[in-house]
C-alpha cells in the first residue's frame, strides 16, 4: 500500500510538471508515454501467439504523432499529413517477409495498437492546442475531472456498491460507484469553471459527464482485453499500479470524445 501511494504521488507530480513546463516538454512527454503504452499493448498481444510488427509500429507511431503535433510548432498545410499513409502500407509489405500462419492477425493487431493507444494520445495532446496556441488549462482540467471520476467511483463503490455495472468484465464496478464518479467529476468541473473561464459552467459540466461515461467505458474495454488474455496488469512500470495502460485506460476512449466536443463548441 505504501509503495502504491508513493508511486501515485510521484506519478501525479510528473504529470503536472509535464503540463506546466511548456509545449515542448508537454509534447515530448506524451509522445513518450504513448509509445510506452503501445509497447505494453504489443507485449500483451504477443502472449497470445500473435506477432504484431513492433518496430514498424513504433516508427509509424513516432512519425504520425510528431507530424500531427508539429503542426502547432511549424505552420504547414494539413494536406502534408497524407505523406504518413505509406507507413500503413509498409505494415502489409513487412508481413510478406514473415513466415506466419496468421498474417492478417499480425497486421490487424499492429493497426489496433496504433488506433487504441496512439490516436487517443494525439487527441489529448490536441486538446491543449485547440485554440491554436498551447494552453495547459484544458489538459489539466481533463486530468482533474478524470482523476475525480476514478476516485469518486472507488469511494462510492466501496461504500454503497450493490448493483454490478458490468460484472462479466469488471466484477467490482457498480452503478453506485459509477454515479458517484460522475457526481465527483461534475463537482470538480464546477470548481474549474470558476477559475478557467474560457468555457462556461455548462460546458465544463458537459465535459465532466463525457469523461465519466467514456472514461468508465475505457476502463471496461481494457479490463475486457486483459481478461481475454488472462492478464491482471498491462505492465510493471508503475510499482503498485501496474502498467501505463492501466493508468490511462480512461483517457483512451474519453480524450477523442472530449476533443470533438470542445472543437464543436469552439469552432
Amino acid at each position: 500500500m505504501k509503495t502504491r501511494a508513493i508511486t501515485g504521488v510521484i506519478f501525479i507530480l510528473i504529470m503536472l510538471c509535464s503540463l506546466f513546463l511548456g509545449p515542448y516538454v508537454f509534447t515530448g512527454f506524451y509522445i513518450f508515454l504513448s509509445l510506452i503504452c503501445l509497447m505494453e499493448f504489443f507485449s500483451l498481444v504477443k502472449t497470445t501467439g500473435i506477432r504484431p510488427h513492433r518496430s514498424i509500429g513504433y516508427i509509424a507511431a513516432l512519425i504520425i504523432f510528431a507530424s500531427v503535433a508539429g503542426r502547432y510548432f511549424i505552420q504547414f498545410e494539413t494536406k502534408w499529413l497524407l505523406v504518413n499513409i505509406p507507413l500503413f502500407f509498409g505494415i502489409f509489405v513487412r508481413e510478406l517477409y514473415k513466415k506466419s500462419k496468421i498474417p492478417f492477425s499480425n497486421i490487424a493487431y499492429t493497426f489496433l495498437g496504433l488506433f487504441y493507444t496512439i490516436v487517443p494520445f494525439i487527441f489529448f495532446h490536441s486538446i491543449a492546442f485547440i485554440s491554436g496556441a498551447y494552453n495547459y488549462q484544458l489538459a489539466l482540467g481533463f486530468f482533474l475531472m478524470l482523476w475525480a471520476n476514478d476516485t469518486g467511483a472507488y469511494i462510492f463503490g466501496v461504500k454503497f456498491g450493490k448493483k454490478r455495472l458490468f460484472e462479466r468484465h469488471s466484477p467490482k464496478k457498480s452503478w453506485e460507484g459509477f454515479f458517484g464518479g460522475v457526481a465527483t467529476s461534475i463537482t470538480v468541473a464546477c470548481i474549474l469553471a470558476q477559475y478557467f473561464t474560457t468555457y462556461s459552467l455548462l460546458h465544463w459540466v458537459s465535459m465532466a459527464t463525457l469523461i465519466s461515461c467514456f472514461g468508465t467505458m475505457g476502463d471496461l474495454v481494457e479490463s475486457m482485453f486483459k481478461r481475454s488474455i488472462e492478464i491482471k496488469d498491462s505492465g510493471k512500470i508503475l510499482p503498485g499500479h501496474g502498467g501505463l495502460l492501466d493508468r490511462f485506460d480512461g483517457l483512451l476512449l474519453s480524450a477523442p470524445v472530449v476533443f470533438v466536443y470542445i472543437y464543436l463548441i469552439t469552432y
